[in-house]
């Protein structure tokens, strides 16, 4: 192997941004390393080229450990983003500059600086200076700069993306061109996902320092395994169905179940994939000729050169859910992405307004994640109320849930963790034990780095843990569900929220817990007795009504309420009216230090709900956005 990664890990103020990244590349493979910003990618060049030393793990290049090498002594090819060229030197002076620093002799060097000119296309203009040449003339210097002292392997960050779009594929072009022919390994970093498609042997895809899943651009393409690959590799319609039997049910729509299935458990819930070219489009229902799905209102549609994009509107279907297209805060109904060749959109003409029967030529099957719990206990009466209650949540949502035992346990044969073992009991997706002899806080960082989680639970009692609180909302994405006494599983909750995208994410995340629990919500938005704005109840009560029609996507019934005055009063005074037994609040965003404070509404509201649970949702999108300002081009 060229390159091997192991375990490698990074992290800045305790976060991780790379986190036990593995991975192992071929002699004269190209591989493209695929994430958004903040993923990571990035930071995992720095690491294997030395400008970043790793917090843990080794890199090996052709079997050399160079994890503690200078970036000299390691032999790798780097080129970035923005050239780095030397702007006072001539083209001719930067290709050799490598071979001075290795004191290759002169006429050597000279003979290389003409062979690395030639193989990029730039012969004859050695005596120009960068600002004389086009981006992309000087991105082709730095690539011959970069092979000039033949480099064990080559590295490249994201070298196109300053580039326009003709220039990026005649360049692509050339780049593959010279890496099949030197046979050097390189990994590709890139956000651009036709550019992956386009140069990859294999793709690795990050998320938020984890690398997720790699393959060939087809496997993961057609057949990926997780949910973020799906919909981050092209456009993807993923919706919710099931696995009965040997049949994958997409409400009446049956297809049979393929030997890859075979992992998954019978009548289980499965996530389904077709990809915008596997939907079939036609006036008759009887003309589709592959499973029909439903009759949709054509939404969109776009004219993209070779084919033509439509986006299509179909009615709810009992038992299926939307992932991707998400549907639309408030939409009772979901949507489907669709393509076709100019043929077939000659055949059966649409604009928009018009209706079409949607068929599915193919599908591929996901297992279904589901909700994963991490349950805190260090053996006190408050934390087996959150052993007890996440246990039944856990049973009820079919969860994969991880118990984790710290500061009095020793290891996982403690009587006292054992018998907490027992009280989750049976008809649980997954269950782990895992041991720290840390504070609880210092415990759930290291249990979230290994593996992230929907939802921690805590056993609580305010306001001694609620700094334990404000340092575990700090850490990971989680969310928070805080229990102060024994309770059976929620069957009434209040959803407190304030209209915005934060109060979405509170709705959304609460229904899909909710929906487990065959409970039905109550929507409390609140609105400050000095509000002058006279149309500001009309907007709440839009953004309520949306979120009931939400909810009722996700199967939980569910009713709007206002009230005015002082939010945590309110809050309280709702709580003393009704039997709620779940109360979910809204996280306050983390500061840029990522510290969170829950001093205002949250704790005003926690000092009167001694008897009741309560859910601290964080909205996700924020959170992701100031991490990645916070990780400012570690992508």
């Amino acid at each position: 192997m060229s390159i091997v990664l192991e375990k490698l890990t990074k992290r800045y103020d305790d976060h991780p941004v790379v986190n036990n990244v593995s991975l192992e590349i071929k002699d004269g493979e190209f591989f493209v390393l695929l994430g958004s910003s903040g993923s990571g990618k990035t930071t995992v060049l720095s690491m294997i080229a030395g400008l970043t030393a790793a917090d843990q793990g080794r890199v090996l290049l052709h079997g050399r450990d160079v994890t503690w090498l200078p970036p000299q002594q390691r032999n790798v090819g780097f080129v970035f983003q923005n050239y780095a060229l030397f702007q006072y030197m001539t083209v001719a002076q930067n290709v050799e500059f490598g071979l001075e620093l290795r004191k290759v002799q002169g006429l050597q060097r000279r003979q290389k600086r003409d062979e690395q000119l030639e193989l990029v296309g730039l012969a004859g203009l050695g005596n120009r200076m960068p600002s004389q040449l086009s981006g992309g003339q000087q991105q082709r210097v730095a690539l011959a700069r970069a092979l000039a002292y033949e480099p064990d392997v080559l590295l490249l960050d994201e070298p196109l993306g300053a580039l326009d779009a003709k220039i990026r594929v005649d360049l692509r072009r050339s780049l593959k061109l010279i890496q099949r022919k030197l046979g050097v390994a390189t990994i590709f970093v890139t956000h651009d996902q036709e550019e992956a498609f386009d140069l990859a042997d294999r793709i690795g895809v990050m998320s938020f320092g984890r690398l997720l899943e790699t393959g060939t651009p087809e496997e993961l393409y057609q057949h990926p395994q997780t949910e973020f690959v799906a919909s981050f590799l092209g456009s993807a319609n993923l919706l919710l169905g099931r696995l009965e039997q040997d049949q994958v049910r997409l409400g009446n729509l049956a297809f049979p179940a393929e030997s890859s299935h075979e992992h998954l458990s019978r009548d289980d819930r499965v996530q389904i994939l077709f990809r915008p070219e596997d939907v079939a489009l036609a006036h008759q229902a009887s003309e589709l000729g592959c499973p029909q799905l439903e009759q949709a209102e054509v939404e969109e549609v776009s004219f993209a050169g070779a084919v033509e994009k439509l986006r299509l509107r179909l009615p709810p279907i009992p038992g299926v859910r939307p992932l991707a297209p998400l549907a639309a805060f408030g939409a009772e109904s979901f949507v489907v992405d669709a393509t076709r060749t100019p043929e077939q959109a000659m055949h059966h003409p649409l604009r928009l307004g018009d209706r079409t029967w949607v068929g599915i030529h193919r599908i591929h099957t996901l297992a279904h994640p589901g909700l994963s719990f991490l349950i805190v206990t260090d053996g006190g009466l408050r934390s087996r109320a959150a052993v007890s209650l996440g246990g039944q949540i856990g049973r009820l949502a079919h969860a994969r849930v991880t118990l984790l035992g710290c500061e009095n346990f020793s290891d996982r044969s403690d009587p006292h963790l054992e018998e907490a073992r027992k009280e989750l009991g049976s008809g649980l997706a997954e269950v782990e034990v895992l041991v720290s002899r840390e504070p609880a806080a210092q415990a759930v960082a290291w249990a979230v780095e290994r593996r992230p989680y929907d939802m921690v639970i805590l056993g609580f009692g305010y306001p001694q843990d609620l700094e334990l609180a404000e340092m575990c909302m700090a850490i990971g994405e989680h969310h928070l569900l805080l229990v102060p006494r024994p309770q059976p599983a929620p069957v009434h909750a209040l959803i407190c929220v304030t209209s915005g995208e934060p109060g979405k994410d509170d709705i959304l995340f609460a229904g899909r817990l909710v929906r487990h629990l065959s409970a039905e919500a109550s929507l409390l938005s609140v609105i400050p007795a000095e509000t002058k704005d006279p149309e500001r109840h009309q907007r709440v009560e839009r953004f309520l009504e949306s979120g009931v029609r939400s909810l009722s996507l996700l199967g939980v019934p569910a009713v709007p309420n206002i009230r005015v005055g002082e939010p945590a009063e309110e809050i309280r005074a709702e709580i003393s009216q009704q039997p709620y037994d779940l109360v979910v609040l809204g996280a306050p965003l983390t500061g840029r230090d990522e510290s969170v404070s829950l001093n205002g509404v949250v704790r005003q509201t926690l000092e009167g709900l001694y008897e009741r649970s309560v859910l601290i949702v964080r909205s996700h999108d924020f959170h992701r956005q100031l991490q990645a300002g916070k990780n400012g081009n570690l992508s």
